[in-house]
């Protein structure tokens, strides 16, 4: 079985970010690659998605969170309760492997193939094998220091990678903020 990831999504002020590490392990004991993308932007760049789960399975859930997100005028909240609504139902989306963060310029979203759409109460949220140890990394840094999104959210995944075998400090980092 092939594991390792973590990402982890940061929102302060008009930033945010959505980071990833690139290991991907197999069999609990063999990296098979140290610089895999689990990050990327869809809908035009307007939408930044990371994965934890089957390469495949996620691949194909951004190509549907793009359809719902082309048919709902781009309105993730909306797009997102679609896609969950229809991974859920589906004889055979049901059957996909994988955990989406989703995050545009007002929000950030979790989405799972159990119908869940979920919204975090202070912009941060961590998916895969480290997502607990960045986020409470991120939340830490978040209450007690100034760090930029960024500098917090590399800061975090750095902690992340020093805790968890599953995940390495190769990182694929993607913003969104409002420019000057």
């Amino acid at each position: 079985m092939i594991k390792g990831t973590t990402i982890l999504s940061v929102r302060r002020g008009d930033e945010v970010i959505v980071i990833g590490d690139g290991q991907v392990t197999m069999a609990e004991k063999t990296i098979l690659k140290a610089s895999a993308r689990k990050v990327r932007r869809i809908h035009d760049g307007k939408v930044i998605c990371g994965f934890a789960g089957s390469t495949a399975d996620a691949i194909t859930l951004y190509e549907k969170l793009e359809e719902k997100l082309r048919s709902t005028q781009g309105n993730l909240l909306r797009a997102s309760v679609e896609l969950a609504k229809e991974w859920r139902s589906d004889k055979m989306l049901r059957q996909l492997e994988a955990l989406l963060i989703a995050a545009d310029r007002e929000r950030t979203l979790l989405i799972s193939g159990n119908g869940d759409v979920l919204e975090p109460e202070n912009g941060m949220v961590a998916i895969g094998s480290g997502g607990v140890y960045a986020l409470a990394a991120a939340k830490a840094l978040h209450a007690h220091t100034e760090l930029s999104p960024r500098e917090l959210a590399v800061s975090a995944m750095k902690i992340a990678a020093e805790m968890c075998v599953f995940t390495n400090d190769n990182f694929t980092l993607e913003e969104l903020r409002d420019e000057p």
